[in-house]
C-alpha cells in the first residue's frame, strides 16, 4: 500500500498550504503598495487641470482600497458557501490582478494616456477598490482554507504562516519600490520619471505574485469540511487521506458527518444558531486587534521615529520591520506547544508596557532610547501574539455550518476598526502623544482580562469539536 496513503503526506499538505499562504503574502503586499508611490501618485494627480487634488482627496486616495477590504470581507462568507474556498480564492485572484494592471493604466480604454482628469481618479480608485475586495477576501478565507485542511496538531502553526506571509509581503513590496526608484537613480530627471511612471511600475509589479497565485489555487483541492457538507464525502475523503492517511481520515470524516448530522437543522439557520457568544468573542477578537493600535504605528513608524529625535528614522523603520518577522516566527513555533491564550494574555501585557513607556516618556525627560525601545517592545509582542492568533482563533472558533458567515463578519469588524484607528490616530497623536499610546497601553490590558475571563482555549481541538464546545456554553 501506498505510504502516502497510510500516513498521509506531510509535503503534500505543504504544497497546498503552500499555496494558500501567496494570498497571505498578496494581502500584504496589496496593502503596502501604496506606500511607495503615493508621492508620485500625488504629483500626478495635482498635474490635473479640470479640478483641484487637494490633500482630502489623496487621503482617500491612499485609503481607498480599505472600502474594498470592508466589502470583501463581508462577501466572504456568501462566496465560501456558494463557491466554496478554492473558487472563492481564485476569484481574489483575479481581483488582485485585474487592480494591479487597472492601477498602473487606470486610462485603459476611455481616457488619454498621462493626462490627469477627474474621471481618471475616479477609475484609479475603482480599481484600488477592487484590489482592496481581493484582499477583503483573502483575509477571510486563506486562514479558513488553511485551517479546514490542516491536522489539529498543527493548525495553529499552519494558519500562523499565513501571518508571517502577510509581513513578508510588506517586506517584499518595499524593497521591490526601493529597487524600481535605484533603477533610475542615475536618471537627472528621477522625480519626473517617479511621478509619470514609477509609480505605474509600483503597482503592476503586483501583477506577478497575482498571476501565480491564481494559476496555483486552481491545483489545491477543495477543503474537505465544505465538499463534506455539500454532499462530497468521497472526494472529501480523498483530501483528508492523502493529508492524515486513510485511518485517520476515516475517523475525521466521521466526526464531520456527525456535527452535520446533529446540526443540520442549523445548517441554513442563522448567525447566531450556536448563541450570541461565540460570534461576540470571534468579533471582539478582531476588534482588540485593531484598537490596541498596531496599525498606527506600521503605518506611521517613521513619523513616530522622527518625533522622537531619531535621526536616520527609515533605518530604525527596518529594524523594525526585521524584528516583526523574527517575533512572527516565535508565534509560528510556540503556538502548539503554548497555546492561543498563554501567548494573547503575554503579548498583550508587553504591548502595555510598551505603549505605556512611550506614553511616559512623552511627559518626561527620558532619553530618546527608551521610547525606540518601547515601541519596538510594543510591535515585537504584537507580532507574537495578536497578529498571528487572532487568525488562527478566527480560523478555527467558529462551528463547521456557521464558519463562513462568522469570519465574514469577524474579518469585516477588522477591516473597519482598521480604518477607525488609522484615521484618528494622527489627530490624537498631534494634539496628545501621551494621550494615545497612555490609551492603547489602557486597551492592551483590557484585551487581556478579555481573554483571560471569555476566551476559550482551542489547542489540539478538532474544529468539529469546536461545534460541541459552542453547545455546552
Amino acid at each position: 500500500m501506498n505510504n502516502s496513503r497510510t500516513k498521509g503526506s506531510p509535503a503534500y499538505l505543504a504544497g497546498i498550504v503552500l499555496v494558500a499562504v501567496i494570498g497571505g503574502l498578496l494581502f500584504g503586499y496589496d496593502t503596502a503598495v501604496i506606500s511607495g508611490a503615493e508621492k508620485g501618485l500625488q504629483a500626478f494627480f495635482q498635474s490635473a487641470t479640470d479640478f483641484t487634488y487637494t490633500d482630502g482627496l489623496h487621503g482617500f486616495t491612499t485609503s481607498s482600497a480599505l472600502i474594498g477590504c470592508i466589502i470583501g470581507a463581508l462577501l466572504s462568507g456568501i462566496l465560501a458557501s456558494r463557491l466554496g474556498r478554492k473558487r472563492s480564492l481564485f476569484v481574489a485572484g483575479i481581483l488582485f490582478l485585474l487592480s494591479a494592471l487597472g492601477s498602473y493604466c487606470p486610462e485603459f480604454l476611455f481616457f488619454e494616456k498621462g493626462v490627469a482628469t477627474r474621471g481618471l481618479l475616479a477609475a484609479f480608485n475603482g480599481y484600488r477598490i477592487l484590489g482592496g475586495v481581493g484582499v477583503g477576501l483573502a483575509s477571510a478565507l486563506c486562514p479558513m482554507y488553511i485551517a479546514e485542511v490542516s491536522p489539529a496538531s498543527r493548525r495553529g502553526t499552519l494558519v500562523s504562516w499565513n501571518q508571517f506571509a502577510i509581513i513578508f509581503g510588506q517586506l517584499v513590496v518595499y524593497f521591490v519600490n526601493f529597487l524600481i526608484i535605484r533603477s533610475h537613480a542615475s536618471d537627472p530627471d528621477v522625480i519626473a520619471w517617479t511621478n509619470a511612471v514609477g509609480w505605474r511600475m509600483m503597482f503592476v509589479s503586483e501583477a506577478v505574485p497575482a498571476a501565480l497565485f491564481s494559476c496555483l489555487i486552481l491545483l489545491v483541492p477543495e477543503t474537505p469540511r465544505y465538499l463534506a457538507m455539500h454532499g462530497q464525502a468521497p472526494k472529501a475523503f480523498d483530501v483528508l487521506s492523502r493529508i492524515n492517511g486513510e485511518q485517520r481520515a476515516n475517523e475525521i470524516l466521521l466526526e464531520i458527518k456527525e456535527t452535520l448530522q446533529q446540526d443540520s437543522h442549523k445548517r441554513h439557520e442563522h448567525l447566531f444558531a450556536y448563541g450570541f457568544m461565540v460570534v461576540f468573542i470571534g468579533c471582539m477578537l478582531s476588534v482588540f486587534q485593531q484598537i490596541i493600535g498596531i496599525n498606527a504605528v506600521l503605518y506611521f513608524a517613521p513619523r513616530i521615529f522622527e518625533s522622537m529625535g531619531v535621526n536616520n528614522n527609515m533605518l530604525f523603520t527596518v529594524i523594525m520591520g526585521v524584528i516583526n518577522i523574527s517575533f512572527t516566527l516565535v508565534a509560528v513555533f510556540t503556538v502548539e506547544k503554548l497555546g492561543r491564550k498563554p501567548l494573547l494574555i503575554t503579548g498583550s501585557l508587553g504591548m502595555a508596557v510598551g505603549a505605556l513607556g512611550v506614553a511616559l516618556s512623552n511627559v518626561a525627560s527620558l532619553p530618546a532610547l527608551v521610547p525606540v525601545v518601547s515601541i519596538m517592545v510594543y510591535s515585537a509582542c504584537f507580532m507574537f501574539s495578536w497578529g498571528p492568533i487572532c487568525w488562527v482563533y478566527i480560523s478555527e472558533l467558529f462551528p463547521n455550518t456557521i464558519r463562513s458567515q462568522a469570519t465574514a463578519w469577524a474579518v469585516a469588524f477588522q477591516w473597519i476598526f482598521n480604518f477607525i484607528v488609522s484615521s484618528t490616530f494622527v489627530p490624537m497623536y498631534t494634539r496628545s502623544p501621551f494621550l494615545a499610546y497612555a490609551l492603547y497601553g489602557v486597551i492592551c490590558l483590557v484585551a487581556a482580562a478579555f481573554v483571560w475571563k471569555l476566551v476559550p482555549e482551542t489547542k489540539g481541538k478538532t474544529l468539529e469539536e469546536m461545534n460541541a464546545l459552542w453547545r455546552r456554553r
